[in-house]
């Protein structure tokens, strides 16, 4: 393990609650329903997958791509409002990793618009030796894009690279891009997580020669 590849929601940061109510904001703001179980089905997955494949409010890409942007501006409203709880563990280990020298990235599904919010009010962003955000690629999870793009921006081969996740789209996704991955049980339980090369309730107590050992 030379380098460590970080999913976003449920992994550094709790804002899920935040994200399910902004769906909920924008239903309500273009009269349209949620079907049951659609932020779970959701998780981890792109707007522009979730609007026409989930919800199926649009197919139109233009259409997808405002409701999408509108979404986004509702949560960071939200996050303004409220904050977000960075999640037990998670400063710690980036604190343990850079002081180890071993790089990090984030590789997540959500805008590059929130990550630098969350910055902005977190401090987080000065841990992380790259980003990769939904903007820089084409297929959200579980398709390996977000994880390859993040281990080339770290210059490192992907089999060199852990990715710790929390959704089972992104668990998909990193074994696809030939990568072990720590999965953490914040969304699913951990008897759910067992497709991951390991599995841990929290990053509380989780240091960089535990991932090694990996």
């Amino acid at each position: 393990m030379k380098g460590v590849i970080f999913d976003w929601d449920g992994v550094v940061i709790d804002s899920s609650a935040q994200h399910e109510k902004s769906w909920e904001l924008l239903a309500e703001e273009i009269q349209k329903s949620l079907p049951p179980g659609h932020f779970k089905a959701g998780f981890g997955k792109k707007n522009q997958e979730i609007i026409p494949n989930l919800l199926g409010w649009s197919t139109d890409p233009v259409e997808i791509q405002s409701l999408a942007d509108r979404k986004e501006e509702l949560y960071r409203e939200l996050v303004r409002q409220q904050g977000v709880r960075i999640l037990p563990g998670a400063r710690e280990l980036l604190i343990a990793l850079q002081e180890a020298s071993i790089p990090r990235s984030v590789g997540s599904s959500t805008p590059r618009s929130n990550l630098d919010a969350i910055f902005a009010v977190t401090g987080l962003g000065e841990l992380f030796t790259a980003v990769v955000s939904a903007n820089d690629v084409t297929n959200g999870k579980p398709a390996p894009d977000v994880f390859l793009l993040a281990a080339k921006r770290l210059g490192l081969e992907p089999a060199d690279c852990l990715v710790i996740e929390d959704a089972h789209v992104g668990i998909e996704a990193a074994l696809s891009a030939g990568m072990k991955v720590l999965a953490v049980a914040t969304t699913n339980p951990l008897e759910e997580l067992h497709r991951a090369t390991a599995a841990v309730p929290s990053l509380a107590g989780v240091t960089p020669e535990f991932l090694a050992k990996i």
